[in-house]
């Protein structure tokens, strides 16, 4: 075979690799090129890197991706710490407030397995564009809500849309070969960490609470403008990943189904316990640290603010820089188990910290939660069917909601019911099974 008809077979399997939903066959490009069989064509087309095109296309995409989880955060981190101020200009009891503060985690609990299902079915893209315009159209009704009762209305809604992270893992899981899935799945970690930092910073700036009602308007409308233009990135820069989506998946077993799948998994169902077990520890410590930091040392929301503010970037550098070189080296499921051990310890030592010695314990934990948690998702990816990826992440996400909502009720109970340090100890135990499941997969 000359060097020009090798040339010719290259172009012709790139083209074929481009246009075509499935890889090439070898008979295709050679039918293409006009090259006989038997030839060492053969040989040349075996080596031909179309994996390397798959992950090429999702390279490209990742940065929109993150960009969906980023504008998602922003807006969330942007509403969280002006909920209370919000509220107040519709004169809400605290009651109303909680409930306010609740939605967002009750709407994402149902939305997440609900698109991840649904990108299984229709494909990735059109959920992903579906559920960010909803999110513009929620903040902005936000903005404009009359009373509180369409105000925890939009959040519910606002929720729901936001519970697409299992359509975006769903996504990366069908264009990412799997030894390299966990290094991407955290860099969406780190893009949750960043935005989680930029949103209440930016909230704050924006936000004019002694305007009433109409000085929270400028923030919302702010969220509401980024998730318009990230879902406009999405339309012209990410493409559909899943081949023939309209019709491959129709006759699929119901929701049902795959949730019992899910839960007698062996391995998926250690790891939603996992989800569950530490998520609801580390959401509880999140939940009520400004009470004990406030309890023990007097901190106020500068204080309190500035230490979150340190977790995110620990989080946001070992999640881009080390998670994924440590899951390929190690394996997933040690790298999983280490950094809930390491999380565990930080949280245990939390009530004998005093000064410096708080922050830089919650950077530990950071640093043990941000190696962590992208193994989870993983993981499901890795034993979860092609076909039901959005599904089982979804149900994983949701699972993940459950937990928002359960630990900051058990972590606020044993604060105010045993001691301010009670918390730390409940947090400890939750995490000690979710170790030892992690090393049992």
């Amino acid at each position: 075979m000359t060097w020009l008809q090798r040339i010719e077979i290259r172009l012709a399997t790139i083209s074929l690799c481009v246009t075509a939903a499935t890889p090439p066959t070898v008979s295709s490009i050679l039918e293409m090129t006009g090259s006989a069989r038997g030839s060492r064509a053969d040989e040349t087309l075996l080596a031909l890197p179309y994996d390397m095109l798959e992950q090429n296309e999702g390279a490209r995409a990742l940065p929109t991706l993150l960009a969906v989880i980023f504008v998602n955060l922003v807006g969330f981190g942007i509403v969280v710490p002006l909920l209370p101020f919000y509220a107040q200009s519709f004169h809400a009891p605290a009651w109303q407030m909680a409930l306010i503060f609740s939605a967002y985690a009750m709407g994402a609990f149902f939305g997440e397995p609900f698109w991840g299902r649904m990108s299984d079915r229709i494909g990735r893209k059109p959920i992903l564009i579906s559920t960010v315009c909803g999110n513009c159209l929620c903040y902005l009704a936000l903005a404009f809500a009359p009373n509180i009762y369409v105000a925890f209305i939009v959040r519910l809604i606002g929720g729901m849309a936001s519970g697409n992270a299992s359509v975006i893992q769903g996504y990366i899981a069908d264009v990412t070969p799997e030894h390299k899935r966990t290094g991407r799945m955290s860099y969406l970690s780190a893009a949750y960490n960043l935005g989680f930092i930029v949103g209440p910073a930016l909230g704050g700036l924006l936000a004019h609470p002694a305007a009433g009602h109409d000085g929270f308007r400028i923030p919302l409308i702010v969220a509401s403008s980024l998730a318009g233009i990230c879902a406009l990135g999405i339309i012209l820069f990410v493409k559909e990943s899943r081949a023939h989506p309209h019709h491959e998946f129709d006759d699929g077993p119901a929701r049902w189904a795959v949730l019992g799948r899910a839960i007698t998994h062996p391995v998926i169902a250690r790891l939603m316990a996992v989800t569950f077990l530490a998520g609801s520890a580390f959401m509880g410590i999140e939940f009520v640290f400004g009470l004990w930091s406030a309890a023990r040392f007097n901190w106020g929301p500068r204080e309190v603010g500035l230490a979150f503010a340190v977790v995110g970037i620990v989080a946001a550098f070992c999640q881009i820089f080390l998670t994924g070189r440590l899951s390929e080296r190690f394996g997933e499921g040690r790298v999983l188990a280490a950094g809930m051990f390491l999380t565990a310890v930080a949280i245990g030592l939390q009530p004998f910290a005093h000064g410096i010695g708080v922050v830089v314990l919650l950077g530990i934990s950071a640093l043990g939660q941000s190696v962590a948690w992208p193994n989870v998702s993983s993981l499901i990816s890795r034993h979860a069917e092609a076909e039901h990826q959005g599904q089982y992440q979804g149900l994983n996400n949701a699972t993940g909601a459950l937990a928002r909502l359960t630990g900051p009720l058990a972590s606020g109970f044993v604060f105010t019911t045993f001691s301010v340090n009670a918390p730390f100890y409940l947090a400890g135990l939750l995490v000690l099974p979710a170790i030892f499941f992690a090393l049992a997969e």
